[in-house]
């Protein structure tokens, strides 16, 4: 960015919203990593119109833009270089307004997720897309990459829980599509072409969520199991027989389970470690005494069945946050040392002969590695942490081979919620036919002719 385009750019933002030099360097690129931001500049406007301004003037002299949100991706989506200037969001922070009739919620995209589930919840309604970081991670970084979480199975991801969006294509122009209905079948979903497209077809800055009703009671359960199709079959049992209230789903392998269950981290096992795989199951509910019954009983029907062969019933809120701790402490997955972290989605009756094979091809490659595995299996999502001892590129690639291979033959994806950013940027085509990559590329043209929008993300463009 030359000294014209920086004065430029600062009588936009002011000098609040132009970082550079040591102000940048003081910044981490990951709110889990101690590596400085690498950028030429850091643009923070406090408006949509702030943002238009910017990449307008960024557009005219075609400088790179690197968008960041609440930094808390795991794809390298936010990554860039001394040449980009990143854009962040951070400033436009404001809920605009919450209609507690119509179920909605506008903010602006620098909202952390957080903050935005917390006002819903003084209306008695609920945003339910959830995830372990969201103190920190922002509504327009979910919009962007699509975000999942633990409410998939009954939720949806983020898409099916976004109404409508502002977004601002790389030449500054403002596309505000902030619908607020259900159903509107008016011409094409414009906001759809920005959900997912991880700031490379345009900078979502404001959108519309769908809330959703507060539960007035939850059970939840932790079960065990010893082979895989109990997991496959006590999960249709427990989703039958609560009537659609079942609204998470979480499968650890038994890996995970002694993990996270062992010093230095501090959780209590709810059930005995002898077994193969181990299930947080949760249900929303009335808040009547017979819901408790009702879903006590079901998990006793499952014991006689065969379906589950050991399980433990949260009693109150203290046991329910205490199961939880469980399946949430992955900070745990570096207690060797750095660990490869993976995000795959693939059938639900494929799952248990795929992570065999993963785990075979690992052995294989590294006798002595730590693959820990657990998931959002009710919405075929499974994540994988891997330590090889070595965080070299060279070993990266090698284990990014064990995990990734196996997906071609059986129709599965290389990411089910974290996206591509530049971490998957090889293996895209497992998983997408070239027809569909060129249409992404077409896409891109059309919208970002310069490719001055997170350039070098999800795939090649030239």
């Amino acid at each position: 960015m030359n000294s014209v385009l920086i004065e430029q750019v600062k009588n936009v933002v002011g000098e609040a919203g132009l970082l550079l030099g040591d102000a940048i360097c003081a910044r981490n690129i990951h709110v889990w990593r101690q590596s400085p931001i690498r950028a030429m500049a850091i643009v923070r406007p406090a408006s949509t119109a702030e943002v238009s301004a910017v990449l307008k003037l960024c557009h005219a002299s075609g400088q790179t833009v690197v968008v960041h949100g609440g930094l808390t991706g795991l794809v390298q989506g936010c990554n860039g270089t001394e040449a980009d200037v990143v854009l962040s969001l951070e400033r436009l922070n404001r809920i605009e307004e919450i209609d507690p009739v119509g179920r909605t919620m506008t903010v602006e995209a620098g909202v952390p997720l957080q903050l935005l589930q917390e006002a819903a919840e003084k209306h008695s309604l609920i945003f339910p897309v959830d995830l372990g970081a969201r103190g920190s991670c922002q509504i327009g970084g979910n919009v962007a990459t699509n975000a999942g979480g633990n409410r998939v199975i009954r939720f949806g991801m983020t898409r099916e829980n976004v109404l409508g969006l502002e977004a601002v294509l790389a030449d500054g122009t403002v596309v505000t599509s902030m619908n607020k209905m259900i159903k509107n079948n008016a011409g094409y979903d414009l906001k759809q072409l920005f959900i997912g497209s991880e700031g490379t077809l345009g900078i979502v800055t404001r959108v519309v969520v769908r809330l959703r009703e507060m539960a007035l009671g939850q059970q939840t359960a932790f079960a065990a199991f010893d082979d895989f199709s109990q997991v496959s079959r006590f999960l249709r049992f427990i989703d039958r027989a609560m009537g659609g209230g079942l609204s998470s789903f979480e499968v650890m392998w038994r890996d995970y389970y002694e993990l996270v269950t062992t010093a230095p981290a501090n959780n209590t096992r709810p059930v005995s470690i002898d077994h193969a795989y181990f299930v947080i199951c949760e249900a929303l509910g009335t808040g009547h005494a017979d819901d408790a019954e009702r879903f006590e009983a079901t998990m006793g029907e499952a014991l006689e069945q065969g379906l589950i062969v050991d399980a433990a019933v949260a009693k109150s809120e203290n046991e329910r946050r205490s199961m939880w701790r469980i399946r949430d402490s992955v900070d745990q997955f570096f207690r060797y040392g750095h660990a490869f972290l993976y995000d795959v989605s693939l059938a639900i009756r494929d799952m248990d002969a795929y992570v065999r094979e993963v785990k075979s091809r690992l052995h294989a490659a590294y006798p002595d590695h730590h693959c820990f595995t657990l998931g959002h299996i009710g919405d075929g999502n499974i994540h994988f942490a891997i330590a090889v001892g070595s965080e070299d590129l060279a070993h990266h690639h090698r284990v990014n081979a064990c995990v990734y291979a196996p997906l071609e033959a059986i129709g599965g994806s290389i990411s089910a919620e974290h996206g591509i950013g530049t971490e998957k940027l090889d293996y895209l085509a497992l998983s997408r036919r070239p027809a569909e990559i060129a249409l992404m590329q077409q896409l891109k043209r059309t919208l970002d002719p310069k490719g001055i929008l997170n350039p070098g993300k999800i795939f090649a463009f030239s």
